[in-house]
């Protein structure tokens, strides 16, 4: 929700402009480029406890831009300001919570518990969007601001009643130097987990801008305002609903369930760029939620089931890095190729792009396991994905 308000505010305050929206939405992913370290952080201290100190400072961020904007004393410079604040928090919080999870359950139920909070922590990045979309329209962009900070006292009561004495807490790792290269030479060393980073990186930087895509195809292609923006947000949430739903279902992803789904969510992307009408945007945004959500899912189950316990904090510190770290470089770019040749190029690029990086990867692991690329590629991977 504080992504869709902060880029509504940006626009609204800069009178439509890309680069703008892209500069906002980079700052707050600038600080991912120290994911590691944060990882780091999250294989040194008590998990729990690292979330509390995280969720509570990004419930004030949030508080604090509300009261800007609902006074009117807002700026533009206070916006990134506390994009870059909210990137801070985050760069911790999010390995930190990828970790957690596998404290929550036992071993016997790790795999499941890593495709439920993966589809959920996926989920919400779409479904978010979508409700705050509608409370923009319905209310004002303030109140998605005040709406976003009421909802980390949920969190903040969950983690408080939580029964320490029935979690399965990894022993902490002593700190010592060289602790990150050492989490950057496991990941090195391991195809299944390199692989799926290489290819996540130019899907999600250059393909899953459709925070900033979005906005700018219902403001500036079909002319709607923050409604049918929401209405947008909330048809590409049902989309990735029911791909949620059917991860939760999926026993152990493969690498070529990420390359089959990243390939299918490139072909989506482009026809969803050429829709003529907003009514057929909207229903190509179902299937490319779904697929997307699948995609997201089985990258991070992946990366985690292929993690000693004592390294996973470290290895999705390289993963939220390769995740969301690429937004500083392809938010801005997908902003200006919005403002430069229209927000259906920038669209197309991404599909063209995502499409291009799982080929490539699918052709090297073909190799590696002397099969043929269209085994990656085939339909009837798609079809056993869906199924």
């Amino acid at each position: 929700m504080q992504r869709v308000a902060q880029d509504w505010l940006v626009l609204q305050l800069t009178h439509g402009s890309g680069t703008a929206l892209g500069i906002a939405t980079g700052l707050q992913f600038l600080p991912m480029l120290a994911s590691p370290w944060g990882g780091a952080v999250a294989d040194r201290y008590p998990k729990r406890r690292i979330l509390m100190l995280t969720q509570t400072a990004m419930g004030l961020l949030a508080l604090i831009l509300g009261v800007l904007a609902i006074t009117g004393s807002v700026r533009i410079w206070q916006v990134y300001a506390l994009a870059l604040g909210l990137g801070l928090a985050t760069v911790v919080d999010n390995p930190t919570r990828q970790a957690f999870v596998t404290e929550m359950v036992g071993q016997a139920d790790m795999p499941n518990a890593i495709a439920l909070n993966s589809a959920i922590f996926n989920l919400a990045r779409i479904a978010g969007p979508a409700a705050a979309g509608l409370v923009i329209g319905a209310v004002g962009t303030p109140a998605a601001f005040f709406v976003n900070a009421a909802s980390y006292g949920a969190v903040l009561t969950s983690l408080r009643l939580m029964r320490p004495g029935e979690l399965h807490p990894v022993e902490p790792v002593p700190r010592q130097r060289g602790q990150l290269r050492e989490g950057f030479a496991y990941v090195r060393a391991r195809p299944q987990l390199l692989m799926p980073m290489v290819l996540i990186f130019f899907v999600a930087t250059f393909g899953m801008n459709f925070q900033v895509t979005n906005a700018l195809m219902s403001r500036q292609v079909f002319h709607t305002g923050a409604t049918a923006f929401g209405v947008a947000s909330a048809v590409f949430a049902a989309g990735a609903l029911a791909g949620a739903l059917l991860a939760a279902r999926r026993r152990r992803p493969g690498l070529r369930l990420l390359v089959t789904a990243a390939f299918t969510f490139g072909l989506l992307e482009v026809l969803t760029a050429l829709m003529p009408s907003f009514w057929l945007f909207l229903a190509m945004l179902v299937p490319t939620g779904l697929i997307l959500l699948t995609l997201n899912t089985a990258a991070n189950s992946t990366v985690q089931l292929g993690s000693a316990p004592d390294m996973r904090g470290r290895v999705m510190g390289l993963y939220m890095l390769v995740f969301l770290g690429g937004a500083p470089l392809g938010s801005p770019m997908v902003g200006w190729v919005a403002e430069q040749f229209g927000p259906r190029m920038s669209l197309l690029a991404g599909g063209v792009i995502s499409a291009a990086a799982s080929a490539v990867i699918g052709l090297l692991l073909a190799r590696r396991r002397g099969v043929g690329a269209r085994d990656y590629l085939r339909p009837a991977a798609l079809a056993r994905m869906v199924a």
